[in-house]
This record gives C-alpha cells, structure tokens and sequence, in this order.
C-alpha cells in the first residue's frame, strides 16, 4: 500500500525563524518555519525582494529552531525542536536544493509534552553545544565538534535536569572559548504559592565541560 500527500493549501504565518549562510555562498539566508514546513529563503538586494529557494514539509510540528556555525565553518547548520521526541541536525545541501539530515537523536516520546524537550532551544555562539528543552524539569545538552573527516558530530546527552521546575526561556551565554555556559529564566513551583500568580525568580547557569563532559549548575 502506498500513501499519498498533497497540501493544497500550505499555512502563510511563520512561527520562528533564523537567519544565516546555510548554502556556503556568503550569502544572507532565512529559514522560516510555518508549523508543518520549513523554508529557505534569499533576500535579493537589488530588488529588496526575498525569493523562496525550497520548501520541505516535515510531517510534525516545529516547536523551536535555531542556527549555528561550528568555529572555523563557512556555512550554518539547523537544529529543529519539533513533537517527534527527538533533536533534528539539518544541512543544506544546494546541489540537491534540499536539507540533509545530519543528526536525529532520540530522548523522549512523540507529542507536545510538557516534560518532554523541544519547547526551547539555546546555541553556544561558538557552536559548541546545544541545549533542548522541555517546559519543566528536563533539559538536555550535546556537545557538538568535528570527526577527521570534518563532519559534524554530535555527543551523548548530558543531562540538567531539575525537578519541580518551570522553564520561562533559555539561551547560550557569550564566553568566549570558556566552557559553553547557558541561561535559564525558571520557577521553583515547590517553593512557591500556586494560589498566586508570580514572575520567574531563578536564573540558572548550567555549565558544559566539552573536554570532560561534565556539567555545573549555579542558581541565584
């Protein structure tokens, strides 16, 4: 038996989107994701418009997406958070016009979850480590780097995780070639009053040792 798909009409808003040289010819790109689809996009700048290169679907929904270049790359790669239960590496391959998957590793069930990573997404500006995260309690971090054969590569996950904890947001601190270090905006609903509503009031550092493979955690 064989199962057909056709959209006949795709979804016109854009839920995230990210900017960067994904086709490795100096060029400014986006990538936009309208809730079942990505798009790769080129600003022409002697028109000032923005021509469509590929549109892909991806059968999920997209729920983050973020880029990065690997230190001494000359093209960016995509990290897609999506309801698969797994973190989604893709390259963009112009001879082809369509994305490589470089990367699929599972941690979770399928779904929009709320224990289950893919809500957030945070880069290191350096492009050394990624972390995904769920909207409470797990979170999860992998080092990224390159083989002999300069290809990318991806490490088991290391956990940072903490329990009784709502996640606001999350990014990557700028810290230069010190170990890659991310902030998260989070609540400790155990401590508090779940009869009032209250702002985020833990901001919490996780630090990533891409030699050891270790992780530190400091709150305030």
């Amino acid at each position: 038996m064989f199962l057909y798909n056709l959209t006949l009409q795709r979804a016109s808003g854009i839920t995230h989107a990210v900017h960067g040289n994904f086709s490795g010819s100096r060029s400014q790109e986006l990538v936009v994701s309208r809730g079942r689809s990505l798009e790769l996009l080129r600003p022409d700048p002697n028109t000032g418009k923005v021509h469509t290169i590929l549109t892909t679907d991806i059968f999920g929904i997209v729920r983050s997406l973020m880029s990065f270049r690997l230190t001494g790359g000359s093209k960016d790669y995509i990290v897609v958070g999506s309801d698969s239960g797994r973190i989604s590496i893709l390259e963009y391959n112009a001879a082809k016009n369509q994305f490589d998957r470089i990367h699929l590793e599972t941690f979770g069930k399928s779904g929009c979850r709320r224990i289950v990573p893919g809500q957030y997404l945070a880069i290191d500006p350096k492009g050394r480590a990624v972390m995904i995260g769920a909207v409470e309690k797990q979170k999860l971090v992998y080092i990224l780097n390159r083989d002999g054969q300069a290809r990318l590569t991806i490490s088991s996950p290391l956990e940072a995780h903490k329990s009784n904890t709502l996640v606001y947001h999350v990014v990557g601190v700028d810290v230069g070639f010190e170990n890659p270090l991310f902030a998260c905006l989070e609540i400790d609903y155990e401590e508090s009053n779940i009869t009032v509503l209250q702002e985020p009031n833990i901001t919490v550092l996780q630090e990533s040792n891409t030699g050891k493979e270790k992780r530190h955690r400091d709150g305030s």
